[in-house]
């Protein structure tokens, strides 16, 4: 299949504005409406980018949109997204093959921040598609364990048909690395499955740890963010120790369009990734 994105026999220099070409080297299924995406830049180069960024993605016809990097720069040569089918764009991502081309912008946004989380024992919790780009940040911990304290996962999902990344939280419940505990909001009959039931939030009351020396990262739905924020409270966890990830505000990338604006913050420039403190008094942050 012929490259989805053209090119140029002259490239132009790097630009913020320039989609560069990106070859699909690996493509596989996470459950019936998302596909996992290895890739790596034709030119060779790394996509050099830091957990909790994100890309714009362009197919020639279809446009372009924001997703989040699944995987961790400690993973040398390539990179990860998760794709869920949820437009005309994504659609037609799902429709690739290994070998064929696409268009990428970036990396952009205010990633994890990892110097103020070094040294920190580390509570995960992800729901839904939030797992993706908390992936990153998780398997950054996992190249690089001497740089972290205790590391606990927590994740939920709306059913077991709609759970990520099976084998890796498989891979996280068996490794003496992490204390991993996952839930799904329902099962139904006929489910193969052998976790808890329940909201993300039923994971933390059962959960011993010193809030003087843990820092919570939280991605995923908005609706999750006020009921976790709220049991952390209670676990006497402050706001300058809560990072949150508004990925889901994304837009261009660049502060152009204003989709993202939270009052006087762009959500592109200025996040994705924000400590609790520096939003949760902003209208329409969560």
């Amino acid at each position: 299949m012929p490259a989805m994105h053209p090119s140029s026999p002259h490239p132009a220099p790097p630009s913020l504005y320039l989609p560069v070409d990106c070859e699909i080297i690996a493509v596989s299924d996470l459950t019936p409406h998302e596909k996992l995406f290895r890739l790596r830049l034709t030119d060779g180069k790394p996509l050099s980018h830091l957990p909790g960024q994100f890309v714009q993605v362009s197919l020639l016809g279809w446009g372009e949109a924001p997703l989040s990097v699944a995987s961790s720069p400690t993973r040398n040569g390539w990179f990860e997204m998760g794709v869920r089918r949820a437009g005309t764009l994504t659609a037609a991502m799902h429709e690739l093959k290994v070998g064929d081309v696409i268009g990428i912008r970036g990396p952009f946004g205010r990633p994890f921040d990892l110097p103020r989380l070094r040294g920190k024992d580390l509570l995960l919790v992800s729901g839904g598609c939030g797992l993706a780009p908390m992936r990153s940040l998780i398997q950054y911990c996992e190249d690089r364990p001497e740089e972290f304290g205790a590391l606990t996962i927590l994740y939920g999902a709306k059913s077991p048909a709609d759970t990520l990344f099976k084998d890796d939280l498989a891979a996280w419940e068996a490794s003496a690395r992490f204390a991993c505990s996952r839930t799904v909001d329902r099962i139904t009959e006929g489910d193969c499955y052998s976790g808890g039931v329940g909201l993300v939030t039923s994971l933390i009351p059962p959960l011993e740890f010193d809030p003087a020396r843990t820092v919570a990262v939280l991605v995923g739905p908005p609706v999750m963010y006020r009921a976790v924020v709220e049991e952390l409270r209670k676990k006497g966890l402050g706001s300058d120790r809560i990072v949150v990830s508004l990925e889901r505000h994304m837009r261009c990338g660049v502060g152009k369009c204003g989709h993202c604006a939270i009052e006087h913050l762009y959500c592109c420039q200025d996040g994705p990734v924000f400590w609790l403190n520096e939003i949760e008094n902003l209208k329409g942050a969560l």
